[in-house]
């Protein structure tokens, strides 16, 4: 077990949900923290709670999609905190509309945020988490990283993009002291279905409230709770995490029935909207 006492942690997307609860969580464990984002009301009320915990802490506004921004970004913490030992690239946007509605725009606002965002986090700050003895980077996939889901098209792409690229990050770390984790949540209570674009006449809601409402409903797991198996995942170097107990059921399926879910889903929707 990785002891993360003193270690410095970057956390992206830190306003609220996951990214809060996980800054929060690292700090009770006695990180030093370097928390980000585009909200920052948000981010100052989790500032707070991170001060609370008794913990250094730095926030900054933070546009992930802004590569030089992010490498500005990294510079600042070092320049702050001296090392870096964990980043969390957290930070995600969801977008509801099949792929022929989707606006290219829109394609591209998502895939700069959750991907992109994903990628400069994690390559600004590689060079100086390979100079500790143990270093590790989590990146946020989705349990939309397993399966594929109409009218999340745009999503599913970023998300099994967050997949890959770290999968054959960890690879080419091996040896290195750096582990990475690609982390699949299921359903968890946090803002990300009240700000996503909603652009489908397509899916099984008519509306972006009922589609909140729906969301709400299915997603079970507290970010909280999703927290905690994230820095449970962080201390044991775990390279794939599940959060959520439907992120084990969707993964379990999807290796049983790779094919047969994309015959499944459709039906399943079609019978939704017929009610």
């Amino acid at each position: 077990m990785w002891d993360i006492r003193g270690k410095v942690a970057v956390v992206t997307g830190a306003a609220s949900g996951i990214g809060r609860e996980t800054a929060i969580l690292l700090a009770q464990e006695g990180c030093e923290l370097a928390i980000s984002d585009v909200d920052m009301e948000g981010l100052e009320e989790t500032v707070q709670k991170v001060k609370q915990a008794g913990a250094k802490v730095s926030a900054a506004r933070l546009d992930v999609s802004d590569k030089e921004a992010f490498y500005e970004y990294a510079s600042k913490v070092i320049e702050d905190h001296g090392s870096v030992q964990i980043v969390v690239n957290n930070a995600g946007v969801a977008l509801t509309a099949t792929i022929e509605e989707m606006e290219y725009e829109d394609f591209e606002w998502l895939f700069n945020i959750n991907f992109w965002g994903m990628v400069y986090g994690t390559k600004a700050f590689l060079p100086h988490l390979k100079k500790n003895d143990a270093a590790h980077v989590v990146n946020i996939s989705s349990v939309f990283g397993l399966w594929a889901i109409p009218t999340q098209g745009a999503y599913n792409c970023s998300k099994f993009a967050i997949r890959g690229f770290t999968e054959a990050l960890g690879q080419e770390l091996a040896g290195s002291g750096v582990t990475v984790s690609s982390v699949h949540p299921g359903g968890i209570r946090t803002n990300i279905a009240r700000k996503a674009r909603f652009k489908s006449s397509a899916a099984p809601v008519s509306s972006k409230n009922e589609a909140i409402e729906v969301f709400e409903k299915a997603a079970r797991t507290t970010p909280r709770q999703a927290a905690n198996t994230i820095v449970k995942a962080i201390k044991k170097r775990k390279r794939r995490v599940m959060v959520g107990p439907d992120a084990y059921l969707f993964d379990l399926s999807q290796r049983i029935f790779p094919s047969l879910y994309q015959r499944l889903i459709p039906l399943a929707l079609s019978f939704q909207r017929k009610k």
